[in-house]
């Protein structure tokens, strides 16, 4: 049971997702104008391509680190203040990036983002503490539609604002994160209660530590896996994406950033209205599943396009993966206790940036190869993955609802 009253859980969980929202587009607002600060520090267009590059793996290995401990604090010391000292340091820390003097202290303030856009652990925790476990899709669902929205609103918003100047954009950022502080210090109130807390251990808050907490059981760290290779999948957008739209078709900045609206706003719809609904009727394995196939389809299409109508279709189909995500949290969150929510999701982030640390990589890898020979490679080869992802979510879901139904 949440200690949270009933008359403010609506305004708790709106909290959340106000939250998810504000912390994502002040995220995707830098990302315009980012590479054009690094480019201003080094003064190559090709040095600041590889260190841009080496900015996201730094960003990635940051939440790698720190989500375990971020996870684990909130189990100590409860949900508010964990997320509202990431708000306020997120604040800071932009600021800093805006009156950053040299890639140095870009660099540290890329750092100090990882840490404390580690958060997301402690909103995910939140919300399976104040939802009982048959309304968590719908629940995360509703927190990727947040996510979805801020990655649609964020680079418009920058691309803007980078026309008054490259640090303009970190000064909107920087007031975005204060104001979701400052509406949580008088608006959202603690969710884990005293009796259900757990005592901060290093043993746990390490990556490798927390790591264990999924080995635990066998449809835990199945379901961690699942978690791996969907986003290790989800990342041929953020690398293969607009040099793919750009190569067969011809499609300029305003072309691209169109299509990855639309593919913003699609997900945004699925995982906000449709998650809850498919759900009460098929249940949370087989919207996953559901989920996972036709995001498979949708991203095998993109790669077999042949002209760009098909391409553009191939977004239908591909948008069905925003089922998949919410109803995966929902099952891995039913594995364990309330105390150890926090942790939970500090190891599952983890999971996440380690494939957000491998996968770029990986597909920039195969993309520069392939490129020559079969240009939709990667998105075959991603296809290919989130197929597998299928299989053993399926498998283990099914093992999870069958340990669920005899510890009943």
């Amino acid at each position: 049971m949440s200690i949270v009253p009933h008359n403010r859980m609506k305004a708790a969980v709106g909290f959340i997702f106000v939250t998810a929202a504000l912390d994502i587009v002040a995220m995707g607002i830098i990302i315009p104008v980012l590479p054009q600060l690094i480019e201003d520090f080094v003064g190559s267009n090709a040095r600041a391509g590889i260190i841009n590059g080496v900015f996201v793996a730094l960003w990635a290995g940051m939440q790698f680190v720190a989500s375990p401990i971020i996870g684990s604090l909130s189990d100590q010391h409860g949900r508010r203040p964990v997320i509202l000292l990431s708000c306020a340091g997120l604040a800071l820390d932009y600021v800093l990036m805006a009156l950053a003097p040299n890639l140095w202290w870009l660099a540290l303030g890329r750092i100090v983002a990882g840490v404390t856009s580690s958060s997301f652990t402690t909103i995910y925790a939140y919300m399976a503490d104040v939802t009982p476990p048959e309304e968590r899709a719908r629940a995360y669902g509703l927190i990727g539609a947040a996510f979805s929205g801020g990655f649609v609103l964020g680079p418009v918003m920058g691309g803007l604002l980078g026309e008054i100047g490259p640090r303009a954009p970190f000064w909107a950022a920087a007031a975005m994160s204060g104001i979701a502080f400052l509406y949580g210090l008088f608006v959202l109130p603690e969710s884990l209660a005293p009796e259900k807390r757990m005592r901060f251990s290093w043993r746990r808050a390490n990556p490798v530590g927390a790591l264990t907490l999924l080995g635990r059981h066998p449809e835990l760290s199945g379901l961690a896996g699942v978690t791996f290779l969907l986003h290790f999948a989800h990342h041929v957008f953020s690398v293969v994406f607009v040099l793919y739209a750009q190569a067969p078709y011809g499609w300029g900045p305003m072309e691209v950033g169109l299509l990855l609206a639309g593919v913003g706003v699609l997900d945004m719809a699925v995982q906000g209205l449709v998650v809850g609904r498919v759900v009460k009727r098929l249940g949370d394995r087989a919207t996953m599943l559901v989920g996972l196939i036709g995001g498979t389809i949708g991203i095998a299409l993109m790669g077999w396009a042949t002209t760009p109508l098909l391409f553009i279709l191939a977004m239908g189909p591909n948008a069905l993966w925003g089922l998949a995500m919410p109803t995966l949290q929902s099952l891995i969150t039913r594995q364990v206790s309330e105390s150890e929510q926090g942790q939970l999701q500090g190891a599952t982030m983890s999971v996440a940036s380690v494939a957000g640390v491998a996968s770029p990589l990986f597909f920039g890898w195969l993309y520069s190869v392939s490129s020559r020979v079969e240009i939709g490679l990667s998105f075959y080869v991603a296809a290919v993955i989130l197929l597998l992802a299928a299989g053993l979510g399926w498998i283990t879901a099914r093992r999870a609802e069958r340990a669920e139904r005899t510890a009943v």
